[in-house]
């Protein structure tokens, strides 16, 4: 049984058309790598199979439920986690604290707990604590715990959002162009990373990304939008060589 099913996935703004007819079946442990022009709908996609908007028409099954429709926090309990294309970091927050508030999603003591400042919220709050702090260890930016996000580099940064994301604790995890404004080596450092986390915490990974070294050198399978529509999928090989996906890059700087 694949980990995500999507079935013939339509969306409309208005009278615009962002999503025709899409469908995947991504298997668990896979990394696959949606990519596209801009404004080809690579990130309506990701706001629909989170919640962020809600499809037009077709369906959306995670672990063999249907998920369509459902809201973003119910949606990433269920084992979906995600990225944003543009950080969005708590920036006068440290890096710790941005990651235990992935953490309160799972808090159990409730309003009297937190008011009263009872046991079992003290117990919970360490606990959370310790959970964030061995997070960031296992991935190397445990010395930037007490560092505000704002006067991090931009790598740690992007390091920091993917830990937020792993905190939820998923099965799936959604990456919006990770590499975006990165140097080359930080772009090699992020395919490790990304590589690692998916063996570290037995992950399914779906990415975007214009950097198509990067997206060939990393996805097993990659699926191409143009205008909304699926124009290609298959093996890095044989999109390189494709001539639709050739085309629709015809006059972007990309490089395929």
């Amino acid at each position: 049984m694949p980990l995500l099913e999507i079935k013939h996935l339509t969306h409309w703004f208005g009278g615009l058309r962002a999503v025709h007819d899409f469908n995947l079946k991504l298997e668990p442990g896979e990394i696959r790598g949606l990519i596209g022009p801009n404004g080809a709908g690579k990130t309506t996609v990701f706001n629909l199979v989170t919640g962020f908007y809600k499809p037009t028409e077709g369906r959306i099954i995670f672990m063999g439920k249907d998920i369509t429709g459902k809201r973003p926090h119910e949606i990433a309990r269920m084992g979906i986690g995600r990225t944003f294309q543009n950080l969005r970091l708590w920036t006068h927050l440290t890096a710790l604290d941005n990651i235990k508030v992935a953490f309160y999603s799972q808090i159990r003591y409730g309003l009297v707990g937190a008011f009263f400042n009872t046991r079992a919220r003290r117990e919970e709050e360490e606990r959370i604590d310790h959970e964030a702090r061995n997070l960031m260890k296992m991935l190397g930016i445990d010395q930037y715990a007490n560092w505000v996000v704002s006067g991090l580099p931009y790598g740690i940064q992007r390091k920091v959002e993917i830990a937020r994301a792993l905190a939820t604790k998923p099965r799936l995890l959604l990456l919006d162009e990770p590499t975006a404004g990165m140097s080359p080596a930080e772009m090699r450092e992020t395919m490790d990373f990304i590589l690692f986390i998916r063996e570290k915490f037995n992950l399914t990974i779906w990415l975007i990304e214009h950097k198509m070294k990067f997206v060939m050198g990393l996805c097993e399978w990659i699926q191409v939008l143009n205008f909304g529509e699926t124009i290609a999928e298959g093996p890095p090989k044989e999109i390189q060589r494709h001539p639709e996906v050739i085309k629709a890059y015809l006059g972007e700087m990309v490089e395929l």
